[in-house]
């Protein structure tokens, strides 16, 4: 059984704002280098992912000082732990962009951030393994630190040039890719239904194909080979999953975890920007403005609910928020 009050679901998952900002920075960086896109786009979302994930870490950090254990507290929370791992998650994508500015020490950030996700991985690994968790606690999330957020640090290691390092990191997460993706997977169908704050984690299905593309993609410039194309097959049919997903989204009353969805559905327009600028499809650049306009209008939709419901919180409480994805699908 899940507890009615996630100790630290609230403050982790205020980091799925900076997480997808930084994502979203990742298309319209994609989109500079393929489409000819403009620079501010990319350097107004990293900007505003900076900013908040340094008063939200702040903050974080604060709040653990005034209480002790507060953060292995909530890395050993069931529900809340694998969403601690956005905090050196985001940290990678930041300083993995500005190390094109800050040479060398944007290199040497961007190892620390990624070496602090290890930490955090190999604690929640540790205390999985040791019956630290249920099977019928287990949610899609637990694939965010071990999955995406291990080829997030490949992308980060072929940012610095560091090529063997990218593909071990690639390597992790293409095995708990399948040993973790597996455990979730039979919890999901044999399990029962998930609760509510765990529906928003099955986005996970689609930020890991999504991160694993990008990954092997800028660690392997040049033509697409089977590897890609296999990656991208999972990508599809993860993206069509999605969409049969949205009857259950669109159900779900809107809260800050909707930010959550922010990054697989940037993660994977940024991808489909590199992989549009490979092949020779007619109007490609066409498609491409289009999948990243329509990430950026999700993020905004988001961000603009997520504004709504902080100036009205009264009001968004005596009445069901519906979903941003009630506008979508039939």
């Amino acid at each position: 059984m899940y507890p009615a009050t996630p100790s630290g679901m609230p403050a982790l998952s205020r980091f799925g704002i900076p997480l997808g900002l930084a994502g979203l920075g990742g298309g319209w960086s994609a989109a500079r280098s393929s489409l000819g896109s403009p620079m501010w786009p990319e350097e107004i979302l990293y900007g505003a992912a900076s900013s908040l994930w340094l008063v939200l870490t702040a903050v974080y950090v604060f709040r653990g000082l005034r209480r002790r254990g507060a953060f292995r507290a909530d890395l050993r929370h069931e529900l809340a732990g694998p969403f601690a791992s956005f905090i050196p998650l985001v940290g990678i994508l930041l300083s993995s962009h500005y190390s094109q500015y800050l040479p060398p020490w944007g290199a040497w950030l961007c190892t620390a951030f990624i070496a602090a996700l290890a930490i955090v991985a190999a604690q929640l690994l540790a205390h999985w393994v040791t019956g630290g968790v249920s099977m019928q606690s287990i949610h899609p999330g637990y694939l965010l630190p071990v999955v995406p957020g291990f080829f997030v640090a490949s992308i980060g290691f072929s940012t610095v040039h560091a090529h063997s390092a990218a593909m071990a990191a690639f390597g992790i997460g293409a095995f708990f890719w399948l040993v973790i993706g597996t455990v979730v997977t039979v919890r999901l169908m044999t399990g029962g239904e998930l609760p509510p704050a765990a529906k928003i984690g099955l986005s996970a299905y689609l930020a890991a194909p999504a991160t694993a593309n990008i990954a092997w993609m800028v660690s392997h410039p040049g033509p697409v080979g089977g590897v890609q194309l296999g990656l991208t097959g999972v990508l599809l049919i993860m993206a069509l999953m999605q969409v049969m997903l949205l009857p259950e989204y669109r159900r779900l009353p809107f809260t800050q975890m909707f930010w959550v969805f922010t990054f697989p559905v940037a993660a994977t327009s940024n991808y489909a920007i590199r992989w549009l600028a490979t092949t020779d499809i007619p109007d490609r650049e066409i498609y491409a403005w289009t999948v990243l306009g329509l990430a950026t209008a999700f993020t905004l939709l988001i961000a603009a609910r997520t504004a709504l419901t902080a100036i009205s919180p009264k009001s968004a409480a005596g009445k069901q928020v519906r979903s941003p994805l009630s506008s979508v699908g039939p």
